[in-house]
């Protein structure tokens, strides 16, 4: 056990940089709202090819959620400050790539980086709140960081807008890049707040490994060369060579460069694994990362990345999921299958036996998922209603009518906080989520004009704080009902509870309007008999307009529902949750 009032300044100067690395990676979630259309020209995507462009955006959601089980685990098993840098330094590489892409499988692979760092920081940070802070006091830091987190959403889209308004969408990666270094090192260079074991090779001090940075500093002058292929010496009679690729191949990587890229590459891992004290233990990590149990992960990992695909490469407002979501899903099924029988005979298994024993622990993850279900009709479909009612096809425009929502969400978050020092959490997160459900049901009745009307503010407001006055007890009812050592893990599966619920609740809901929709335009009569033999007419679009209204009201409905559900649970699987104990030490786990 650790002392608990160690460093205390430290431990807070942490926690703050924590969280801004949390609100960054959010935003990175929701920058590319604006830079898209951009982003798919520089791969040679037009506009109309919106979905050969969904992997963009379903590789960060992969890598964000596929590979939280085993990160939180390793944290556990290594301590949180490694593991936290880990995702700094992982997620500003995956921002270098992106930035340097130059097709789409470039441009893919950096976004999934960037996920597996950004999501990476979530269940770290969250479990950082309960190594730090004793159970009664836990409220107010969890609400902070959930508040965090949420403004992200509203950070993201402005920030792409600030640097697009003075910039190409290159240098928004490019300044996240800079950001986590930042970051990194700032967390890095902090002593460690709190005692916790610490990994062999962490013992003794890290000295300068020369050889290795200077293996790395040329990798990435080398693959940034090749990813950009500066015009300037690739059009030049003296430099151009080395980028022509050998024989009749088309791809930079068989070119000299390319192959020199590759070459430095395989050198950097070759030093990395074999040299006696590299900048990164290779061997140690994987040491770790097999403790945490890799087949585990591994079956997991492609259970939730089959949900992933299915769901998050449809469009939500036309189909439940993707053309090839059955066979998606069924791999999932097959992989979550064998992933339940692993558990029950692997000697350490991810999630370690009893993490979940108690009803808080395992109610967190049930409420989670509904909060998801309930909160991502609001992201979506109020933003769909804004462009269906009053501003047809501007998405910018239709995107800020969420602003009242998306700053009332954080406010809410430190609200709920706040109160959980006091109050019970299951009441709290049940009143938040009554919020919720009532704002969504005012939202059932929006006519044509209701955004036009301030009572709409009034009513995106009370679905905010409802929401965020669920976040900070939904947190703390696992991290009071849960082991220390297995604090990672389990807040991972939180955050993976959450981002599940959204895709299958977008696709529940999805499915609900759709049926309404068909079920009110099937009474409509040919649009020859309405426009005087035309195809169309004002008086035909104005039909299409109250049945997409109608789909939107029943989605509304289903959200209220999710919510009300939510609370509900909450209400009766948080009563064990002894969030308001007199427990005076921390617990370990940061590590070093």
């Amino acid at each position: 056990m650790s002392d608990p009032v160690a460093r205390p300044r430290a431990a807070r100067t942490l926690l703050a940089l924590a969280a801004v690395a949390v609100a960054f990676a959010a935003a990175d979630t929701y920058v590319v709202v604006l830079s898209l259309p951009d982003m798919m020209g520089s791969v040679g995507l037009s506009v109309e090819e919106l979905q050969r462009a969904a992997p963009i955006i379903s590789g960060f959601l992969l890598g964000y959620v596929a590979m939280l089980p085993l990160i939180g685990r390793i944290a556990d098993l290594r301590g949180r400050l490694p593991v936290l840098v880990g995702s700094l330094l992982i997620f500003g590489f995956g921002s270098l790539i992106t930035a340097a892409a130059y097709d789409l499988p470039s441009l893919v692979t950096g976004r999934f980086l960037q996920g597996v760092g950004g999501g990476g920081l979530v269940p770290v940070t969250l479990a950082l709140v309960a190594d730090i802070y004793p159970v009664e006091k836990r409220g107010v830091p969890l609400g902070i960081v959930g508040a965090v987190q949420e403004l992200g959403s509203v950070i993201g889209p402005l920030y792409g807008a600030v640097v697009l308004a003075v910039g190409d969408w290159r240098d928004i990666f490019w300044i996240n890049l800079a950001v986590g270094l930042v970051l990194a090192a700032g967390i890095a260079a902090l002593p460690t707040p709190v005692a916790a074991p610490v990994a062999e090779s962490e013992r003794s001090p890290r000295r300068l490994d020369p050889i290795g940075l200077v293996l790395l500093a040329l990798f990435i002058t080398a693959l940034l060369l090749v990813m950009r292929q500066p015009t300037s010496l690739v059009t030049s009679v003296r430099w151009g060579g080395p980028f022509v690729p050998f024989g009749s191949s088309t791809s930079i990587w068989w070119s000299q460069v390319g192959l020199a890229t590759i070459g430095l590459g395989l050198v950097l891992l070759a030093w990395l694994v074999l040299a006696p004290r590299p900048f990164v233990d290779v061997r140690d990590w994987w040491r770790t990362a097999r403790q945490a149990d890799l087949t585990g992960a591994g079956l997991l990992a492609v259970a939730l990345g089959g949900v992933i695909l299915a769901f998050a490469t449809a469009d939500p407002q036309v189909q439940v999921f993707s053309d090839a979501g059955p066979i998606y899903l069924a791999v999932a099924a097959v992989a979550a299958i064998g992933f339940g029988l692993h558990l029950r005979r692997a000697a350490s298994p991810l999630i370690p036996r009893g993490a979940f024993a108690r009803m808080p622990a395992w109610g967190s993850l049930a409420v989670s998922f509904f909060v998801g279900s309930a909160l991502i009709a609001a992201l979506v479909d109020i933003p769909v209603f804004a462009r269906v009612t009053i501003y047809g096809d501007s998405q910018i425009k239709a995107a800020l009518v969420l602003v009242e929502f998306l700053i009332a969400l954080p406010v809410g978050a430190v609200v709920g906080g706040y109160l959980s020092r006091s109050l019970p959490v299951g009441a709290i997160a049940a009143a938040g989520m009554a919020l919720s459900a009532l704002g969504f049901w005012r939202m059932s009745d929006w006519g044509v004009d209701s955004l036009h009307h301030p009572s709409s503010s009034v009513v995106l407001v009370i679905a905010g704080l409802g929401f965020g006055l669920a976040l900070a007890p939904v947190n703390a009812a696992l991290l009071a009902t849960t082991d220390s050592a297995v604090h990672g893990v389990t807040s991972a599966l939180l955050v993976v509870s959450r981002m599940v619920g959204m895709l299958i609740g977008i696709s529940a809901l999805t499915t609900i309007g759709l049926r309404r929709y068909y079920a009110v335009s099937a009474d409509f009569p040919e649009p020859s008999q309405v426009c005087g033999g035309k195809t169309r007419c004002d008086e035909y679009t104005d039909l299409l307009q109250g049945a997409g209204v109608q789909q939107l009201h029943a989605i509304f409905v289903g959200a209220s529902l999710c919510a009300l559900l939510a609370g509900l649970l909450a209400l009766v699987l948080f009563r064990g949750a002894a969030t308001r104990g007199s427990s005076t030490s921390a617990l370990i786990g940061i590590g070093s």
